[in-house]
């Protein structure tokens, strides 16, 4: 799968490459600068301080599929 994350809902902002494999939600906080640990990505995912298509997810081991919305402080992040 190719994913590509930018926020939403600027379409022009610069897009990243993300691996070639299942991309976890805690790998995509942190390629995506929104956190700047795993330890933290952790804590805010278990803390229920992130929404994964409208809804809390604590599970950070969440694979992610193109399409998803991940939402962190209001800003929200999709995988493409």
């Amino acid at each position: 799968m190719n994913v590509h994350m930018k926020s939403e809902p600027a379409p022009d902002e610069n897009v990243e490459p993300v691996p070639e494999r299942p991309l976890c939600l805690d790998q995509f906080l942190k390629l995506c600068g929104a956190v700047g640990t795993g330890g933290e990505a952790k804590l805010m995912i278990q803390s229920g301080e992130i929404k994964l298509n409208g809804q809390i997810e604590t599970r950070r081991r969440k694979k992610l599929q193109r399409g998803d919305i991940v939402q962190i402080d209001g800003q929200k992040l999709r995988v493409e």
